[in-house]
């Protein structure tokens, strides 16, 4: 009944975004309420869960949404944009952009969250789209499909890095295997599976693409780069110096306060503030300007967002993941296959890639403590299905398609099908894996 309940509700999403052309948000805050009515939530805490899954959505995103969209303004404005654009098109040309892109977005993806690596690298998708007349999904796509795989795969994001601890598995040893089994999955979801999306119609936000500067106009290189990737550096140093040096006291309460994805991203929009702005004598005014369009440009974009976690946080509240997750475990499967089907379903039902992953994991833990099973494998299963097809009840759905400007169609047949192909190849190189690791 549960399981009936929730299809009737992202069949009613889908019915009042498509054809009643309802606001995203609103028909979010209609479902969500519906679902807990219908999911046997008492009728006085409802509206509390609603706000309490709204708010911790926005409460952890909005920050950085925001700071990021600021910043891709800037870099677009200033035409650092245009300047990285044309020095990655002199380096590998046009013909090999979009697998300069999808390197890019991998490298990017291993110290970022993927939210943070989404709003910083779309200006640069977006840059190339109109600069030199590119479908902007076939452009576009793949790159974020190496973001996905990181974000799902690979330590240090926090879901796999979690079940590492959860399984005793080896964070070394995951973060290896997770590289042997991430390369196939990106280059099939994303270059090889874009081929089929060139004539999909896209007129992606011009927000973050400027009117083209003359050369003499530009930053210069380094600063174009140094500005844009700053946000990574900061994050890589802080991940990385700990492994390389002792680093006790204060210290380490330094390193873990500016490793912080929110003071990243101030940090760096400081920055670029001087390098992108005052620098390049532009007046505080004008930048103030910027950066209020940046935010008026992504507003619903993060009210959007916050009601497809007012919905995850009705369907967890419920405890429905947790009933269909337990009558999962009566079926009779490979383990590593269970952990992704578990993960697989409790994506498709509550949209969170980490929720999926975690509840996941706490249902099968006992087989791999047990040692049934490799438990490094196991967290590259778990974390492949917990990307399973994302779809109407997922805060990256959401952003794709309005970013891109993109139907609720076809963005099912691009986005939802590349983490699907992700999902599908992850468990397939997995079991793959442990034909020839015990």
């Amino acid at each position: 009944m549960a399981f009936i309940s929730i299809l009737f509700c992202l069949a009613l999403l889908v019915v009042l975004v498509t054809w009643a052309k309802v606001n995203p948000f609103l028909a979010f805050l209609i479902v969500s309420i519906t679902a807990g009515l219908m999911l046997g939530i008492p009728v006085g805490k409802v509206s509390a869960s609603v706000q309490k899954g709204l708010g911790d959505t926005l409460g952890s995103l909005a920050i950085i949404i925001c700071l990021g969209a600021m910043l891709g303004k800037l870099i677009a404005v200033s035409g650092a944009a245009q300047k990285i654009t044309e020095s990655m098109v002199n380096a590998v040309g046009v013909k090999h952009i979009q697998w300069a892109l999808v390197v890019t977005g991998f490298i990017v993806g291993i110290p970022l969250f993927y939210n943070i690596g989404f709003v910083l690298l779309v200006p640069f998708i977006f840059s190339i789209v109109y600069k030199y007349k590119q479908p902007a999904v076939y452009i576009g796509l793949p790159m974020l499909a190496a973001l996905s795989v990181t974000h799902g795969f690979l330590p240090p994001h926090p879901s796999p890095t979690a079940l590492v601890v959860m399984f005793h598995a080896n964070m070394g040893l995951t973060l290896f295997y997770g590289l042997i089994v991430a390369i196939p999955a990106i280059v099939l979801a994303g270059p090889v599976f874009a081929q089929t999306l060139k004539k999909i119609p896209s007129n992606p936000l011009k927000a973050f693409v400027a009117d083209e500067l003359p050369a003499d106009k530009l930053p210069g290189g380094f600063n174009s780069f140094f500005t844009a990737l700053l946000p990574v550096i900061l994050l890589m140093l802080t991940s990385l110096l700990p492994l390389i040096i002792p680093v006790k006291g204060l210290l380490q309460k330094g390193l873990s306060f500016i490793g912080d994805p929110v003071i990243v991203m101030i940090i760096s929009l400081i920055t670029a503030t001087f390098t992108l702005g005052v620098c390049q004598r532009k007046k505080m005014s004008e930048l103030a300007i910027v950066y209020a369009d940046a935010i008026k440009d992504i507003a619903l974009i993060l009210l959007i967002i916050g009601g497809s976690g007012a919905f995850k946080q009705v369907l967890t509240d419920s405890g429905v993941t947790t009933q269909i997750a337990n009558q999962l475990q009566t079926v009779s499967l490979s383990p590593l296959i269970l952990g992704w089907l578990i993960a697989a379903i409790i994506r498709i039902c509550i949209g969170s890639a980490t929720v999926a992953g975690l509840t996941a994991a706490s249902i099968v833990s006992g087989l791999v403590l047990q040692g049934h099973v490799n438990p490094n494998l196991m967290v590259l299963a778990i974390g492949a299905g917990s990307l399973a097809c994302s779809h109407v009840n997922d805060g990256g759905f959401w952003m794709f398609k309005e970013y891109f400007n993109l139907s609720i169609k076809d963005t099912f047949r691009s986005w939802s099908v590349m983490e699907s192909i992700v999902a599908v190849v992850g468990l397939c190189g997995v079991l793959i894996l442990n034909i020839f690791v015990k």
